[in-house]
């Protein structure tokens, strides 16, 4: 039986119906068109995740606020940030109240921008408002000094968060480069309790482990670790915390905020520490803690550390000094992508990228320190 032409047509291979340079140039052409409609896709869906982002609430775990200037409100008015939990002075009880009273007195005379926040709501109040939400707390106890009442005092001027210890012992503790790993002191679980009574934030992000599993155990409300990393991503780290402690601290309620500081989550910011290295640290959390209990965390001035003026001079030179080698320290110390106002519109984008849904991304950017302010804060 012959074949028709139609037939031996359908059998050819398409090379040997059209020249050369025809097909090279169709060729061409659905390849260009291939790639211009990948790239409408993944330009619409940033542009989805960017309107998320701007919609959502966006609350930063920590920003350093020494020195707080104009330069620091042009750079919030980029951010899109909700609020922000700010570190105070804690050398002393009076420095202590004299930074609450300072603080209190910014707000107060730039009331169009800033708000107060002491309880959850003040968060949302804040987006309804177009305002910052700011909320008071401490790095260190030592402001406590030797008497529990001072406490109240803290409580009464603003404090809704306290960190037990910073990286050296203090009487309530051993923080994380202490030699010795003691734990809470009695006088730090009386703290602990205090702080629950009144509705104060427990944090252990520079605890030492046993402090860290002490403040997990005897704080009657979840504890948080609003600025760290994954030890199993980053080991031997002293700042990082374990999976048994992420686990342990979210089993009771708490949240976990990924730090923003390159050389915390991998040794070579810059280099092969970048950006997909700090998501894949959010991804360990959720993985470890569940969707609702990580967050985001800069601890850093709000402009960013280059921006504020940070060189190897003022900032990596006297950190070799003021921190043990296990701290390792490094210079740069920032992913550049973190290092910009609007650092979460690009973590937003990431996560995008890597399959989670909308809800869960506002979960991360701000949802879950909502929520557990709820939780752990008096109305």
């Amino acid at each position: 039986m012959g074949f028709k032409r139609r037939d031996f047509v359908k059998m050819l291979p398409i090379g040997a119906m059209v020249p050369g340079p025809i097909l090279n140039s169709l060729a061409g052409s659905v390849g260009d068109s291939f790639k211009t409609s990948q790239l409408g896709l993944e330009v619409e869906s940033q542009q989805n995740v960017d309107k998320l982002y701007n919609d959502a609430i966006v609350i930063d775990g920590l920003v350093i606020s020494r020195g707080w200037d104009k330069d620091s409100f042009e750079a919030l008015a980029k951010s899109g940030y909700t609020g922000f939990n700010t570190s105070l002075s804690s050398g002393s009880l009076n420095s202590a109240m004299r930074s609450l009273t300072a603080w209190t007195k910014r707000i107060k005379q730039n009331s169009d921008r800033l708000l107060n926040a002491l309880t959850a709501e003040d968060f949302l109040r804040a987006k309804d408002e177009g305002k910052t939400a700011v909320m008071f707390g401490f790095q260190n106890a030592t402001m406590i000094e030797r008497s529990i009442d001072n406490v109240d005092k803290l409580y009464n001027a603003g404090t809704r968060w306290i960190q037990l210890t910073y990286n050296e012992r203090n009487l309530l503790g051993d923080g994380c480069t202490e030699r010795t790993n003691a734990g809470l002191s009695d006088f730090g679980v009386e703290a602990v309790e205090r702080m629950n009574e009144l509705g104060i934030i427990i944090d252990l992000s520079h605890c030492g482990r046993q402090t860290t599993n002490d403040g997990i155990k005897f704080s009657k409300t979840g504890a948080s670790f609003n600025h760290t990393m994954c030890e199993t991503l980053y080991k031997d780290h002293p700042r990082a915390k374990t999976d048994a402690q992420i686990r342990a601290m979210a089993e009771k309620g708490g949240v976990m905020g990924i730090i923003c500081l390159g050389y915390m989550i991998g040794p070579d910011p810059g280099g092969d520490t970048t950006l997909e290295t700090y998501v894949d640290h959010i991804d360990h959390a959720v993985k470890i803690a569940g969707i609702d209990h990580v967050g985001v965390a800069a601890d850093f001035a709000i402009q960013g550390m280059q921006a504020n003026g940070a060189t190897r001079e003022n900032w990596y030179e006297p950190r070799l000094t003021r921190f043990k080698p296990s701290y390792q320290v490094r210079w740069p110390p920032w992913i550049p992508e973190l290092d910009l106002p609007d650092r979460y519109k690009h973590v937003a984008r990431v996560l995008d990228k890597r399959g989670y849904k909308s809800g869960d991304i506002e979960k991360i950017l701000g949802q879950n320190w909502l929520r557990y302010f709820r939780e752990t804060l008096k109305s």
